[in-house]
């Protein structure tokens, strides 16, 4: 019996979260320990701050070259924030999944949506929640980045994040870090295995069964 090579194809995974979660420490756990899995790249019609390299902390585009690569489908999802554009180019992320190499998207439910729309197949969606309301009011405000009114109103907002938890596939309570990356370490294992990201399967077994 000749081998046979399975491949994979790559996954779209997703983390959201409401603001101090953990999903920001998650996400960087996650990319420094598997170099099967690279952050998604976004692009924005804002201007680049000091030190941001084009093409790795975002593809820099002007409103009209945005709007352009929107009308013909080149994003997978996109969004208006303040007064600027974001949106996620569907090309690399579709090179990358071909060539069986995953990608991680730090998003919220509504570019999560998106994506659920434009492609459902290659999508895992996590979601992080708090241990309790308390927690999450304390790794606010012991991050010591943000002034009051800022914490109260992120904690504001966390309520209609949280709401959306239904949508997503897997939920992770991220009591202990290590617990919660070693979670979703479990989970990407999992998804990694699916039979329908397995290119080449059908062959492989087709050729066991002959050689029976």
């Amino acid at each position: 019996m000749t081998g046979i090579a399975i491949h994979r194809r790559g996954l779209m995974l997703v983390l959201s979260s409401p603001s101090g979660a953990g999903k920001t420490t998650l996400s960087r756990r996650l990319l420094e320990s598997d170099r099967e899995i690279d952050m998604s790249v976004s692009a924005t019609t804002r201007k680049p701050r000091p030190g941001e390299v084009e093409g790795k902390d975002y593809f820099f585009l002007t409103t009209e070259d945005f709007g352009i690569m929107r009308n013909k489908g080149d994003f997978l999802e996109s969004a208006k924030v303040f007064d600027n554009y974001y949106g996620t180019p569907r090309k690399p992320v579709e090179e990358a999944l071909a060539q069986g190499h995953d990608v991680l998207f730090d998003i919220d439910w509504q570019g999560t949506q998106q994506l659920d729309e434009t492609a459902p197949e290659d999508l895992v969606k996590v979601f992080i929640l708090p241990p309790s309301v308390q927690e999450l009011e304390r790794r606010l405000e012991k991050r010591a980045q943000d002034p009051a009114d800022v914490v109260a109103a992120r904690m504001a907002k966390a309520s209609d994040e949280i709401s959306h938890y239904q949508e997503y596939d897997y939920i992770i309570i991220n009591e202990s870090m290590d617990k919660a990356f070693a979670e979703l370490q479990a989970i990407l294992r999992a998804e990694r295995l699916r039979r329908r990201r397995l290119t080449g399967l059908s062959n492989f077994v087709k050729q066991l069964r002959e050689a029976l």
